[in-house]
């Protein structure tokens, strides 16, 4: 699926993005450097057990740098279990209902769901068209579909 980069505060993920991703690197810093660092490691723990097939039973400490309507997308996204999916107009519903809003706009979610700054551990890969269709995602509709299709296997 090609190379992934990580980005973090020193504590917490901040960054995972797929090599040549669109977005990549959103939020970094323009001063970054190379380290080697405890949440890395446990990232690289967690990436291990998801692509082995397995579910991991942890999440790293992940610290979204987003507004804060999409850090409640995000936090929307992380309640979608594994090999199952949420469509865009889904997430807009239940955002609405949590903010006591009439409604939500489905294209206000899907940019949101695009920036998401850290691919796969929020999994907008599990989002997807009303009526089921995989539409848009960062990293390309191949790496959605492979992601789903381990999910799916892996069940």
């Amino acid at each position: 699926m090609g190379g992934i980069t990580l980005a973090s505060d020193g504590v917490a993920l901040t960054g995972l993005w797929f090599d040549g991703q669109k977005f990549f690197g959103a939020g970094l810093d323009a001063r970054n450097e190379e380290k080697r660092l405890p949440i890395f490691d446990e990232t690289c723990r967690w990436l291990d057990i998801y692509f082995g097939g397995k579910v991991p039973d942890f999440t790293p400490k992940l610290n979204v740098r987003a507004t804060p309507f999409s850090k409640a997308i995000c936090g929307i996204m992380l309640a979608i279990p594994y090999g199952q999916t949420m469509s865009y107009g889904e997430i807009a519903r239940q955002y609405a209902r949590q903010t006591s809003l009439e409604r939500m706009s489905s294209q206000a979610v899907g940019n949101a769901v695009a920036h998401n700054p850290i691919s796969i551990i929020i999994p907008c890969h599990r989002v997807v068209g009303t009526d089921g269709s995989l539409t848009g995602y960062a990293a390309g509709l191949d790496r959605k579909l492979q992601l789903l299709d381990l999910e799916q296997s892996a069940r």
